[in-house]
């Protein structure tokens, strides 16, 4: 494996993979806190200093950032998720210096000027609009906070409208300062690049993190409910779930594959006996979606009014035939899909980058291919049928968003179920 690791002076990690036939890097630096680390009172901070760390620094405008980076036609952006905020560049190989340079400066010198944040609040109260009028996005923070109530794991990543109103210059100033430390942060780098020269980089770049992350992980408790919205859509959004499993859980790898099995293409059963067979939907697919304490095995529908009706009772019943185990044909052809997923996602620098980030985000170390893939040929059918019990003798949670009165209530829906 390529994948070289070394731990700074100041407890940061930087993390390479290295690839010697491609002429660009893709690189980042990963942050240990995202949505779930928020104050109930500052929901979506994390949000809003992902967009302010790109509106100027103490020796660059937000049009410097842009325009330097453009300049050697790379590109730079950000994403936060529920525990991690990142912030990455793809360059040629011979840009990684100045990737750094800029990477470091947005994290650690940030100037969150008072002007460029009301007008970055006004872009971000847009963004919220824009996701409330995409049924199909909204949707997941509908069934997050109804599977996890009043707690920071059901808090929306983007935020509330009215707190981002309110936000002031020093709060997301000292959220930064409170919660970005060196020993929960990566950087790391994959592509046409030498271990020892980012080493070198980093210890130079990053010399004014903090030491110390003031950061809180409150457990997440999965209670499940129903939440159903009566709007005027063409569509009925049906987000159904239940609790699922950890990154660290035994049967992560085996719910991924049974996932892949029950909604996870064109040939899953699924898609065969919703679309293809009853007509039912013309979006419907199955997902495993892991937490580092907890998870969601959902399926998400997008559905007509009338059809609503009938769609409930078929998922109920696919869920009790997939306890009844997989057949040998759909194990295989799920975890060949897996396997060439991971695969394929090797020949490319930013998915390998994100990958890496993640094994070691989550697991502290960096995962060899030949190791994942491993792991999903033992995935058997008794481990298939384990899965599939685990996952209906939770208590189910549903979002329904567009016209649902034809829906089956979610009461009557885990009655029949388990009966």
């Amino acid at each position: 494996m390529s994948v070289q690791v070394t731990r700074l002076a100041n407890g940061m990690r930087v993390v390479t993979d290295r690839m010697d036939s491609v002429e660009t890097v893709s690189i980042g630096v990963w942050v240990d806190v995202g949505t779930r680390h928020e104050p109930a009172a500052i929901n979506g901070v994390a949000h809003v200093l992902e967009h302010m760390a790109f509106k100027g620094t103490e020796r660059r405008s937000a049009l410097d950032i842009a325009s330097e980076i453009e300049a050697v036609g790379g590109h730079v952006n950000a994403y936060t998720s529920r525990e991690h905020t990142a912030y990455y560049a793809k360059v040629l190989k011979a840009d990684v210096g100045l990737a750094v340079d800029i990477l470091s400066d947005i994290l650690q010198h940030a100037a969150f000027d008072a002007t460029e944040l009301e007008r970055e609040r006004t872009v971000i109260l847009q963004e919220l609009g824009q996701a409330q009028d995409t049924p199909d996005d909204i949707i997941y923070d509908l069934f997050q906070e109804c599977a996890y109530p009043n707690q920071p794991m059901g808090q929306p990543v983007l935020g509330r409208a009215d707190i981002i109103k309110s936000l002031t210059r020093d709060q997301v100033a000292n959220y930064l300062k409170s919660t970005y430390a060196a020993p929960g942060m990566l950087i790391v780098a994959a592509g046409n690049i030498t271990h020892e020269v980012l080493v070198a980089m980093a210890e130079r770049a990053f010399n004014a993190l903090g030491a110390k992350s003031e950061a809180r992980t409150e457990p997440g408790h999965y209670e499940g409910g129903e939440h159903r919205e009566l709007r005027e859509l063409e569509q009925a959004h049906v987000l159904l779930g239940f609790p699922g499993f950890p990154f660290t859980d035994r049967d992560y790898f085996a719910a991924s594959v049974v996932s892949t099995a029950f909604g996870g293409g064109m040939s899953s059963r699924l898609f065969q006996e919703v679309r293809e067979k009853r007509g039912l939907a013309y979006s419907i697919y199955s997902f495993s979606h892991s937490y580092s304490d907890g998870g969601i095995f959902g399926i998400y529908a997008g559905t007509g009014e009338d059809e609503a009706a009938d769609l409930m009772p078929v998922l109920r019943d696919e869920l009790r035939q997939l306890v009844e185990g997989l057949s040998s044909e759909e194990l295989a052809r799920a975890r060949a899909q897996l396997k060439a997923g991971l695969l394929m996602s090797l020949e490319g620098t930013t998915a390998r980058c994100e990958q890496q980030a993640s094994h070691m985000l989550i697991h502290g170390r960096p995962l060899d291919p030949r190791e994942l893939v491993a792991h999903i040929d033992a995935v058997d059918e008794d481990a298939a049928i384990r899965v599939a019990k685990r996952v209906i003798a939770g208590k189910p949670t549903l979002a329904a968003l567009g016209p649902v009165g034809k829906l089956e209530k979610l009461e009557l829906f885990g009655e029949r179920l388990r009966t």
